[in-house]
């Protein structure tokens, strides 16, 4: 299953096709900014059985540059059978389009940015014949952006730097400074940034980190995430508070609650089962009682 971090990495230039040229200027690559941007079909499936697809095709088009494809790819682990795959995307988008056509492959961690760069051949070694040799970012060529300002200046390009560097320690910077430039955002710039940084963290402890920065830096903030954040603070404020509705009943009943039974009541973050121990707690001969059959 195609992972939410996988789905960022590409997403993001579909999002701002002009990353693609900015980008490349961290490489030391001059692709000018497009004039103009279509967003290509990414199925490369034939008439034959096999299903293929490249996860982001585009078309850019500028003044100083003729109309020329980059398919970007995410890549989260380094694998074996990828570069073929790879070189079947470019070859075929060639063909069927009959233009320039790049390779940007944008990777999360060191090594697997590596490996991606490696040049790769279909024939041996006297005669490679085809030989695929992709561009590369991740965490060694993109900048870490943890001022405001800077990110604010380019929000997709942070938004980029907090996805390829999702990994490391010093993470919280990154996020706190594209939180802070979101502030003053209006709310159809920041949504996407916001959506794309939580999806492309995926499950590392960096997400939290973001939810809270969400909830707190951009309190004012209606998204997806930030209506989420919201609704479980409602969920768990809901959810003590039965808690302490449970505890008071027992002890006006004058019956003993024991530090285990208060702990294991105050720890639940279910609403639905505190609500059933609410209605047993006003009738239960015993503490313990309230917990049978759970």
């Amino acid at each position: 299953m195609v992972s939410p971090p996988h789905e960022a990495m590409h997403r993001i230039f579909q999002h701002d096709p002009g990353l693609f040229s900015r980008v490349s200027r961290l490489l030391g690559i001059a692709v000018p900014s497009p004039a103009k941007v279509t967003v290509m079909p990414t199925d490369l499936t034939e008439t034959s059985p096999v299903e293929r697809r490249v996860d982001t095709l585009l078309r850019l088009e500028s003044a100083e540059l003729d109309a020329f494809l980059p398919a970007i790819e995410a890549q989260g682990k380094q694998d074996p059978a990828k570069p073929a795959s790879w070189a079947y995307y470019v070859s075929y988008v060639w063909t069927k389009y009959r233009l320039p056509t790049a390779l940007l492959v944008v990777c999360q961690d060191h090594a697997t940015a590596r490996w991606a760069e490696q040049s790769v051949s279909s024939g041996p070694r006297a005669l490679p014949t085809l030989t695929l040799r992709p561009v590369v970012i991740g965490p060694h060529n993109v900048p870490m952006i943890t001022d405001p300002v800077e990110a604010r200046a380019d929000l997709v390009l942070a938004t980029l730097s907090a996805i390829t560097h999702a990994a490391n320690p010093d993470i919280g910077a990154i996020l706190k400074a594209l939180s802070s430039a979101l502030q003053d955002v209006p709310e159809n710039l920041a949504d996407p940034v916001v959506e794309l940084t939580a999806q492309g963290l995926g499950n590392r402890p960096a997400k939290d980190l973001w939810r809270n920065l969400v909830a707190v830096d951009l309190s004012f903030y209606k998204s997806w995430l930030s209506e989420e954040i919201r609704e479980e603070g409602r969920e768990k404020g809901r959810a003590e508070g039965l808690a302490g509705a449970v505890l008071r009943i027992l002890e006006q009943r004058g019956l003993h609650v024991s530090d285990e039974a208060r702990t294991r009541i105050m720890s639940s973050d279910d609403p639905e089962l505190l609500d059933h121990w609410l209605t047993r707690a006003v009738t239960t001969p015993s503490v313990e009682e309230i917990f049978e059959s759970q």
